[in-house]
């Protein structure tokens, strides 16, 4: 259950309009998913959100776009975001992710998790070779 109610009509406010038209133009669809209509209860928090996800993941970078969405997605697995885990799964099949590639993807956030557990509970330090000077 949400903790929030989404607006009724957030469009009807002017800053919201703008986010949601940035959005589209953004992504190319008029499609405007949840986390944005549940956030325009707060226009402020709704322009700072996509800013910060619009310069993130949809500016061209070092990394593939395809990269960026199973890297949100293990992220999103890690801190049990079942919202954000579905919607960049989705994302990465859209930028062409295909199953066998999602199963390599599982099974690398599988075993990452498990040894960061077994990690964590021994207390293994860091070894030199891996610190970098800075």
């Amino acid at each position: 259950m949400a903790t929030v109610t989404a607006p009724q009509d957030p469009e009807a406010n002017p800053r919201v309009k703008a986010v949601f038209d940035d959005i589209r133009a953004t992504r190319g669809t008029d499609f405007i998913n949840n986390i944005w209509r549940y956030l325009a209860f707060d226009p402020g928090l709704l322009e700072a959100t996509w800013a910060d996800v619009k310069a993130v993941m949809a500016t061209p970078s070092a990394l593939d776009p395809k990269v960026k969405e199973l890297i949100y997605a293990a992220v999103s697995v890690a801190n049990a975001c079942d919202y954000c885990t579905h919607s960049h799964l989705a994302a990465a099949r859209a930028k062409g992710a295909n199953e066998a590639e999602i199963a390599d993807f599982f099974r690398v956030v599988a075993s990452a998790g498990k040894t960061n557990h077994l990690l964590n509970a021994l207390r293994v330090p860091v070894d030199d070779a891996f610190r970098k000077e800075v």
